[in-house]
């Protein structure tokens, strides 16, 4: 019989998470001290070094020769929601393009209500500024990101995707998010509604500030008051689309503006659920692709080119990567409002109720 004893007892090698988490430093500080390749103070420097000793912890070779390469082959991509048919889009964009210029793709996924777990953002950009990545796009969930640091010390290049973000030096690619809901709710008051509500996403998300503003120079510019008790703001779910829908018909709103594809689905089981007929009670139109839609009524939409503002940016981070140098890039790519019969013309609505069904769970 073959003596198991020694791999019953082999000691699993230490990772470099063990080694910072007994440091009390961040994975990032373990790296740049293992590879001498950015400031550490003096003090933390000697303690990773004892601990990393203790520990008896043997560094990858394969994972330090390609940290200190500058032709790396992997590229990194941080994303939230795996689920949202927006983000499957454009993560299929951004392998495609990396694929077709011989790089391979790390994808790391954020929990679908992102906004709770920033902290798993945060760690992982951490880690992929530890690991040996040639660069990184991100779906960042919030404007400000000091975890984006991190990979500047490394000189790892960044190109955020869909959101603004409060960095002057670091490449983007998005739609005009202000113009699109702007022609959104115009869409709307041409179509004869007044009472049109809106519910956005969180105060960190540039989109959700940039939505909220187009909607508001809509209004300003039909001449239209604006009023508070019509704008909601939560996370980009499906809670928040059903809660906030059920205290804007409270609000007897005449039209839905819905910046969010999850926050759609939310409006439209609260507008079911109050037995509310689309458009002939309340109109609705939303953002992106809707993972179900109903037979009873097709919804009108801000469409974004999700494929191609991951092909985008995939192209835009190999170009940095052959030009580090060349001068900041903001691209935007064109938006699409397509109308479609939830946002019929008040005159012209035809719906039934007895046409409607329940929408899926």
């Amino acid at each position: 019989m073959p003596d198991s004893t020694k791999d019953t007892h082999r000691q699993k090698p230490v990772t470099m998470q063990q080694v910072a988490e007994q440091a009390g430093v961040s994975m990032a500080t373990v790296s740049r001290v293992l590879n001498a390749s950015g400031p550490v103070d003096p003090q933390v420097a000697e303690r990773v070094r004892t601990v990393m000793a203790n520990l008896k912890y043997q560094p990858n070779r394969a994972a330090r020769t390609l940290a200190g390469s500058t032709n790396s082959a992997l590229l990194g991509l941080v994303i939230a929601d795996f689920q949202n048919p927006f983000t499957i889009e454009l993560m299929r964009g951004v392998e495609e393009e990396v694929r077709e210029h011989g790089y391979l793709l790390v994808i790391c996924s954020v929990a679908r209500n992102a906004f709770k777990n920033l902290h798993a953002e945060n760690r992982y950009i951490e880690v992929l500024a530890s690991a040996p990545v040639a660069g990184v796009i991100i779906v960042p969930v919030q404007e400000r990101m000091k975890a984006l640091d991190l990979l500047r010390e490394r000189q790892v290049p960044i190109v955020v995707v869909d959101q603004n973000i409060r960095d002057p030096s670091i490449d983007t690619v998005r739609i005009d998010n202000v113009l699109a809901a702007k022609e959104a709710a115009s869409h709307l008051i041409a179509q004869g509604y007044r009472r049109i509500g809106i519910i956005t996403g969180p105060k960190a998300a540039s989109t959700a500030n940039e939505r909220l503003q187009g909607y508001r120079q809509a209004l300003r510019e039909a001449g239209l008051s604006e009023d508070a008790a019509l704008q909601y703001r939560g996370s980009f779910t499906e809670e928040t689309g059903e809660r906030s829908t059920h205290l804007l018909l409270d609000q007897q709103i005449d039209a839905l503006l819905t910046t969010n594809n999850m926050i759609t689905v939310g409006a439209v089981r609260a507008l079911y659920a109050r037995q509310k007929r689309i458009p002939e009670d309340v109109a609705l139109v939303g953002f992106d692709e809707v993972p179900w839609v109903p037979d009873f009524v097709s919804i009108t939409t801000v469409t974004q080119p999700a494929y191609e503002l991951g092909r985008t940016s995939a192209l835009r981070l190999i170009q940095r990567l052959r030009q580090p140098d060349a001068p900041r890039h903001e691209i935007v790519l064109p938006h699409k409002l397509v109308v479609c019969r939830s946002s019929a013309p008040r005159q012209k609505q035809k719906m039934h109720l007895g046409e409607i069904s329940s929408p899926s769970a």
